[in-house]
């Protein structure tokens, strides 16, 4: 066990590693100069003194080799440092901390949604006896992926605020403000979800321990859901880690359409202020989330089936 965790550590220090430079790569050969772009804020180009943008550009180390560079950011993103904010002057930790909170309540309940939406309805669809409602249950998640999550978000506000006035269309009021949008993120993620669950669940119950619970005596629902979904789950967990980075993803069009303060906003006006460090810590942030959760899903995955450290030992020895 500690040789699994060690190796899922260590793919995990890749995994952002390998973030980080892609997005370093990417944003220093993009066109446009955002010193440029904050020195001439509010006048035109040619009014631009070529020694304040100079010296801007020293200030933030823009004028070094891009190895360089990419050296020095490196070690100050290990230690937690990822300088300030072009656009902002603020340091880059301090607005991602500002804007963290309201990103991880929204995708964490949009999460918590989808799990629970998705799981059920592929365990409601797989256990009923009845033909026709099976495959009116299995025929609604396709459907829920084939839906943009912009216009989830757009009905769900048509009806549940301008007609109905239950919840707010727009902010962070609490509560009440964090439904619609949670809401908007987990239909299309729960129609992920049930679709592997439904198909996995649909694939163990024909497996031949099934047919030896039954002829033991245990009822049905026992069979479904201590012997079937156990088995079945292991699919459903992978795809939800990986489902974790298009909840953040989704979360720059949700918190854009409802109006609310979070990551998605910030990485928005970043990108449209070529804010080369605050993009950087967007990215880094978002994949160290991705990851986090992608490891605490591999260590569940011994806890439901002892047989994969066994399996990853084997394959280190025989390498």
């Amino acid at each position: 066990m500690r040789r699994y965790v060690i190796k899922r550590l260590a793919q995990a220090a890749g995994v952002l590693w390998a973030a980080y430079t892609v997005s370093f790569l990417v944003l220093d050969y993009l066109p446009g100069d955002p010193v440029t772009a904050m020195a001439s804020a509010g006048m035109d180009s040619g009014q631009v003194d070529p020694k304040q943008i100079a010296a801007l550009r020293h200030e933030y180390g823009f004028d070094k080799p891009v190895l360089v560079q990419y050296a020095e950011y490196l070690g100050r993103a290990v230690r937690g440092d990822f300088g300030d904010s072009v656009s902002t002057g603020r340091p880059v930790t301090s607005t991602l901390a500002d804007a963290l909170p309201q990103t991880l309540q929204l995708t964490g309940a949009a999460l918590l949604l989808a799990v629970l939406l998705g799981g059920g309805l592929a365990v409601l669809a797989t256990y009923t006896a009845q033909r026709w409602l099976r495959q009116l249950l299995l025929s609604l998640p396709p459907l829920g992926v084939s839906v943009p999550t912009f216009w989830v978000g757009l009905l769900l506000v048509e009806t549940f605020s301008f007609r109905l006035h239950w919840f707010p269309a727009f902010g962070n009021d609490g509560l009440k403000g964090l439904v619609l949008p949670a809401l908007t993120l987990a239909v299309p993620t729960g129609a992920q979800v049930a679709q592997v669950l439904a198909k996995s669940l649909l694939t163990a119950l024909d497996q031949a321990y099934v047919e030896t619970a039954r002829a033991k005596g245990a009822n049905r629902w026992r069979v479904h859901l201590r012997h079937a979904l156990r088995n079945a789950s292991l699919p459903a967990l992978t795809v939800v880690g990986l489902l974790v980075g298009q909840l953040i993803a989704g979360s720059v069009v949700v918190e854009t359409v409802f109006s609310r303060d979070g990551l998605g906003r910030v990485t928005a006006a970043a990108v449209t202020a070529q804010d080369i460090p605050l993009v950087q810590g967007v990215v880094v942030f978002g994949a160290l989330i991705f990851v986090t959760t992608n490891l605490v899903i591999d260590l569940v995955y011994p806890l439901l089936d002892p047989r994969i450290v066994v399996a990853s030992d084997r394959r280190a020895a025989l390498a």
